[in-house]
């Protein structure tokens, strides 16, 4: 089986992004500059925006961090949301999800300026996706895209199983991957928790495509010979043998993939650093298009 290993790639195309950075630097032009927002102390998010601001600083762009306390109301948050949106020096804005309770996630998406949007979450970026029209693909997609593409994953008339429905992964991956182009024109049916006899499905999935939550979901026996698995999930599981006390899990059982999957993301390693990779690209576009360099 085929470990599709998404640091490998997320490292090639960060080189490409840092060339293009460069350069754009050596013209004369400030570097892209990405703004994040947390609210809270969630440990995993955290972690995240680290991520985030190390890939930013190994690329060139330039990058800030705005946390704020888990009591910030949904007013505030929204005042800096506006802010940022005039801001000349931010091109991509992202606000860390999960949000506190009190605050409305899709409050604050839809604040966002589309043209910032580099997670692709704005209404106004999700129809141009669907309608093939451009706008910022949200960006996990994208990353899984790019993955499809580095390991010349044959999607063409293929049959595509999506696990999940969220708007953030399933329902966009879902139009992305049976749209008229090189990583689409896949026949793709899309699960999620209602769906009865899902191994009736994913019995006949040439690539599957799981993003809910559960880990070890997905095994081995619900699937046909030589079809590949992308695993979106990430969970922490409880593990006194670690020395963080769990362990990360993805929505597929991986070791019962084997000597069955052609080939399959692991986790972690997969398709996580490639959302990243997906949010980099949109913060040099949102850039390109400021500047009217595309």
């Amino acid at each position: 089986m085929i470990k599709i290993d998404g640091v490998k790639v997320a490292k090639e195309i960060k080189e490409q992004l840092k060339q293009e950075t460069s350069a754009i630097i050596a013209s004369g032009k400030r570097a892209p500059h990405l703004t994040a927002i947390l609210v809270g102390d969630d440990g995993a998010s955290q972690t995240y925006v680290a991520s985030k601001e190390k890939d930013c600083h190994e690329i060139g762009f330039g990058s800030k961090v705005i946390r704020l306390p888990e009591s910030t109301t949904e007013i505030e948050l929204l005042s800096i949301i506006k802010q940022i949106n005039m801001s000349e020096h931010t091109d991509g804005l992202i606000v860390q999800l999960p949000l506190p309770k009190h605050i409305s996630e899709k409050k604050v998406t839809d604040t966002i300026s589309p043209l910032k949007d580099v997670d692709g979450f704005t209404p106004a970026n999700f129809g141009l996706v669907a309608r093939g029209e451009g706008g910022f693909i949200p960006a996990t997609p994208f990353g899984i895209l790019k993955l499809i593409e580095a390991y010349k994953i044959d999607t063409q008339g293929k049959h595509v199983v999506v696990i999940g429905r969220s708007n953030i992964v399933g329902r966009p991956m879902s139009i992305l991957l049976s749209q008229s182009s090189q990583t689409g024109n896949a026949t793709v049916t899309l699960c999620h928790s209602k769906t009865k006899n899902l191994e009736f499905f994913t019995r006949h999935a040439d690539i599957v495509v799981v993003a809910i939550g559960i880990a070890d979901f997905l095994k081995g026996s619900m699937l046909k010979e030589g079809a590949t698995v992308i695993d979106v999930g990430i969970t922490r599981v409880s593990d006194s043998q670690k020395p963080k006390g769990y362990t990360l899990k993805g929505d597929a059982d991986y070791s019962s993939l084997e000597g069955i999957c052609y080939a399959a993301t692991p986790v972690p390693g997969g398709v996580g650093p490639m959302t990243r990779i997906g949010l980099m690209i949109n913060t040099l576009e949102a850039f390109k298009k400021k500047n009217n360099l595309v």
